[in-house]
């Protein structure tokens, strides 16, 4: 058999590059929206995009924020009870001393739970180093390709090239009006008031429990500390986030890669310096 019919081929994702390109470059926009100066974005935003483990990645981080629950271990066992035994005519069911009335047993009113929640369930998922790490360079990759933010429903304006780079002055807003101003220049207000107008009561029980209404998520500000581009926070889906609390969930929500995100030039500068490792070792394998 022919040597090269032995060779099996690798199936490579409709929609992410099939392998890490590098010198990028994109333009710095001013506050107004305009085209600046370029800028050579760090090498982590030309890995390749691996959707798999941004999933697992957030998965894991959910778990292990999971709190345990269960009911005591007496619960519905404060009883005194008889049982009478076979052969009477009646249930099996545990009764009250001198009373007919069932306690105890699943099926009576007060009784213990028949399969409840354990408090002692281990609900944390493990997840390797290197995983976690190529998990969130995955996802700082893949807020390079409008592709990923049109597959997640954001609203993409044509003449926005990606990643989206904002002149550092960003950071000193601190007035609604004026981010609102800035947003609306860009075209980017359209995704912010798609997730105003996407806010919903929830479906289920959730209703019951504190959870009344689904906020859809918008734009990502990557900011260089706390407490900058303060005028961001209160639109509605909108998250300031600093760039030494970025997470893969604040990237991709839902373990889906692709959000929205802004970032400035200091902010480039931090991710080039903190992911400034050879492609091998940062991406903590090879492509599929």
């Amino acid at each position: 058999m022919d040597e090269e019919l032995k060779t099996p081929r690798r199936r490579r994702s409709p929609s992410g590059p099939s392998g890490p390109a590098k010198g990028h470059r994109i333009h710095v926009l001013t506050l107004e929206g305009k085209a600046g100066e370029t800028l050579a974005l760090p090498e982590v935003f030309s890995e390749v995009v691996r959707p798999d483990l941004v999933a697992r990645a957030v998965r894991a981080a959910q778990a292990n924020r999971r709190q345990p629950y269960g009911p005591s271990r007496k619960a519905g066992m404060r009883h005194s009870v008889r049982w009478s035994g076979k052969g009477h005519g009646v249930s099996r069911t545990p009764r009250l001393m001198e009373s007919n009335r069932g306690a105890q047993a699943p099926n009576t009113v007060g009784g213990r739970g028949a399969h409840p929640p354990r408090p002692d369930t281990i609900w944390a998922q493990k997840i390797n180093a290197k995983e976690r790490r190529r998990a969130l360079i995955s996802a700082l990759a893949a807020t390079r390709d409008a592709r990923w933010a049109l597959e997640r429903g954001h609203e993409v304006p044509d003449h926005l090239h990606f990643p989206v780079v904002f002149d550092d002055a960003l950071e000193e807003v601190d007035s609604a009006a004026r981010a609102r101003e800035i947003l609306e220049g860009t075209g980017l207000w359209t995704d912010v008031k798609r997730a105003s107008d996407g806010v919903h009561v929830r479906a289920g029980r959730g209703k019951l429990r504190g959870r009344v209404r689904r906020h859809p998520l918008s734009l990502l500000v990557v900011v260089s500390a706390p407490g900058r581009a303060r005028g961001f926070q209160n639109f509605p889906g909108v998250d300031v986030v600093p760039i030494h609390s970025l997470g893969t969930e604040h990237l991709a929500p839902g373990g889906v890669p692709g959000r929205l995100t802004v970032y400035t030039p200091g902010t480039l500068k931090l991710l080039g310096e903190r992911y400034a490792q050879p492609s091998g070792t940062a991406a903590g394998g090879r492509a599929p």
